[in-house]
C-alpha cells in the first residue's frame, strides 16, 4: 500500500507544495454507509446535482480527488482522462457485482460533487467530508481548528454562520471552506 493509502486509511493528510492532500481513502463503500449513504451496483439520475467544493489552506487550493464515494477498483467502473490529463471514475456498465458507487461522489479532481440517486433527498456537506475521511464540524476542519486556526466556510459567496456540515448539496451551490489565510477572492458561483 502507497504511503498515500496508507495515510488516506487514518484521515491524515501530506503537504505538498505548501498545501494539505487528503487523498480518497481505500474503503468508500464502508465510509459511505458510516454518512448514511447507500452504494449501489451503478449511477441512478432520478436526484443529479451538482454542487462544487473549494478548499483553501492558508491561501492554497487544496485538491478535492476524483473517485471519493467510488469503488475505483471495481471491474465495472471505467477510467476516464479529462483534457487535462487527469483521470476520472464513473460511466459504470454493466452493473456493479456488488456496491461500488455512492449516490455522493466524485468523478474528477474538480471539486464537482455528484449526487446521482434514486430518491428526492438532498445530501449533506458533512456526508461528504465523512466519505472524503476528513474530519468537517463547527469549529474543525481535519487538524485544524478554531480558535487556534481561523476557519470559514461560505456557501455561494455569504459567510456560513452555522454548522456547516448541514448545507445542502443543492445544484449549482458554492461551497469554499477557508482554513487560515483566506485566499485573495472567495469562490461565489458554481464554475461554468
Amino acid at each position: 500500500m502507497s504511503r498515500l493509502a496508507v495515510l488516506a486509511a487514518v484521515g491524515a493528510f501530506v503537504a505538498v507544495g505548501g498545501a494539505p492532500v487528503w487523498p480518497a481513502p481505500s474503503n468508500p463503500m464502508q465510509l459511505a454507509r458510516q454518512a448514511g449513504l447507500t452504494p449501489e451496483t451503478h449511477e441512478f439520475v432520478f436526484l443529479h446535482v451538482h454542487s462544487h467544493l473549494d478548499v483553501f489552506v492558508n491561501g492554497k487550493k487544496v485538491a478535492v480527488p476524483a473517485g471519493i464515494g467510488i469503488d475505483i477498483h471495481a471491474a465495472a467502473v471505467k477510467r476516464f482522462q479529462a483534457p487535462d490529463g487527469t483521470i476520472g471514475y464513473g460511466g459504470i456498465s454493466p452493473a456493479c457485482a456488488k456496491p461500488c458507487i455512492s449516490p455522493l461522489h466524485t468523478h474528477f479532481d474538480d471539486g464537482i460533487l455528484h449526487t446521482e440517486a434514486k430518491k428526492d433527498q438532498f445530501n449533506r456537506l458533512g456526508q461528504f467530508f465523512k466519505e472524503w475521511h476528513v474530519r468537517l464540524s463547527a469549529k474543525c476542519v481535519a487538524t485544524f481548528c478554531k480558535p487556534k486556526t481561523r476557519v470559514a466556510v461560505y456557501v455561494d459567496g455569504t459567510l456560513l454562520r452555522g454548522d456547516p456540515r448541514f448545507v445542502k448539496l443543492k445544484d449549482k451551490r458554492e461551497i469554499a471552506v477557508v482554513i487560515g489565510k483566506p485566499p485573495r477572492t472567495i469562490p461565489s458561483h458554481f464554475p461554468l
